[in-house]
């Protein structure tokens, strides 16, 4: 009786070993991982991948697709299914996981993990399915029931590749391309993410409001200055450029928040309100005389040649003493007006008084001379 029980009992502390071993993978099947960012959202798939070469050595070229790869749907005479496709790997399933909604050629699929599979066609496009199944062994347990998304695409001829892999290529910043790739052929899928920037702007909220980042005032307007130059979120960006500048605690009244405050207004095309902000901001002593100029350099390329004009004017009142970028500044502003003789002789002090930083551009500001007189 003693030597029944300590039998049952060695067996039961056994059962957890044999299922933590590791072991070389299946037939060689080597499981891997590849995951490609698109924007802030992340796509991974997860599989198994086989050789051309089978794990005995045998060379198995030409009788990949249609024959070790079956065409269509099938009975494999185990599991659940009657009609399966092909597991688009070997072993467990497939998986892909998307961290926010896409859409697969076209067609919206949500955030989640989904079981892949793959229709393969002697002729014509071939089929991924993407599956609410991502759990089981291969597709002994496919159904079409648990289909979540199917897609047609058309493979194509491909350098030789021994191991079954898929990747990414033609990658954009809402969208990529991934594909499957063995033996001869390569089938893609377009993904693309339809909403980056709505995406970014809540992890910069989360970020500001969730984390120890937004207690400084550099985050909320990092955050602002995003959504201006892409022109989203406009009313709630305001609300982060104010707190930038008098947030409790937080807020600094400086060149740099004043004119984050300005971009939002202008994004929102309120020029008039942002041209007030801005014009208090130059006169900040946090405005450096390059600040300033840089400022004057950006209405220039908006088309506010007057405006610029002005704002170079003030830059060389403010700035007495800079004898190079003020009258850089003025050189520019006099061009756009047409005054050539006023921008020859600005071009021409500035060469004068040229850093020794700046020496390397000094052909370059030759050049606006010459070609000024002509």
């Amino acid at each position: 009786m003693r030597k029944l029980l300590f039998l049952a009992c060695s067996l039961c502390l056994s059962l957890p070993l044999f299922a933590q071993m590791a072991l070389p993978p299946s037939g060689g099947n080597q499981k891997c991982t590849v995951t490609q960012w698109i924007g802030p959202a992340s796509v991974s798939i997860t599989y198994n991948s086989p050789d051309v070469h089978g794990p005995n050595g045998e060379d198995r070229k030409g009788h990949i697709w249609g024959e070790l790869v079956h065409y269509g749907f099938i009975d494999q005479g185990y599991g659940t299914s009657k009609a399966a496709p092909w597991r688009a790997g070997s072993n467990e399933n497939t998986t892909i996981t998307f961290s926010n909604d896409v859409k697969i050629e076209g067609q919206a699929l949500k955030a989640g993990t989904y079981g892949v599979f793959l229709d393969v066609e002697k002729d014509g496009p071939w089929t991924w399915i993407f599956s609410n199944n991502s759990t089981s062994w291969g597709s002994y347990f496919y159904s079409d029931k648990e289909d979540a998304l199917r897609v047609k695409t058309t493979p194509v001829d491909a350098p030789y590749t021994e191991w079954l892999t898929y990747g990414f290529d033609d990658r954009q910043q809402t969208s990529a391309t991934a594909y499957l790739q063995w033996e001869n052929r390569r089938v893609p899928f377009k993904i693309e993410v339809p909403n980056v920037n709505d995406i970014y702007v809540a992890k910069l909220r989360g970020q500001l409001e969730g984390t120890t980042v937004g207690f400084t005032n550099q985050p909320w307007m990092t955050a602002a200055q995003f959504c201006a130059q892409n022109k989203v979120n406009l009313e709630e960006a305001l609300h982060w450029a104010d707190n930038a500048i008098s947030g409790t605690f937080i807020g600094v009244e400086d060149f740099n928040s004043l004119q984050t405050k300005a971009q939002v207004l202008q994004a929102m095309g309120k020029d008039t309100e942002a041209d007030a902000v801005m014009d208090k901001a130059i006169k900040l002593p946090s405005a450096t005389v390059m600040a300033v100029h840089q400022y004057g350099r950006a209405l220039l390329a908006s088309g506010k040649n007057q405006k610029a004009m002005d704002v170079f004017k003030l830059n060389r009142q403010l700035h007495p003493n800079d004898m190079f970028t003020t009258y850089v500044g003025l050189a520019r502003g006099f061009t756009a007006m047409g005054d050539k003789k006023s921008a020859i002789k600005n071009w021409e002090l500035a060469i004068k008084n040229i850093p020794e930083d700046q020496k390397a551009n000094a052909p370059a500001y030759e050049a606006e001379l010459k070609k000024l007189k002509g």
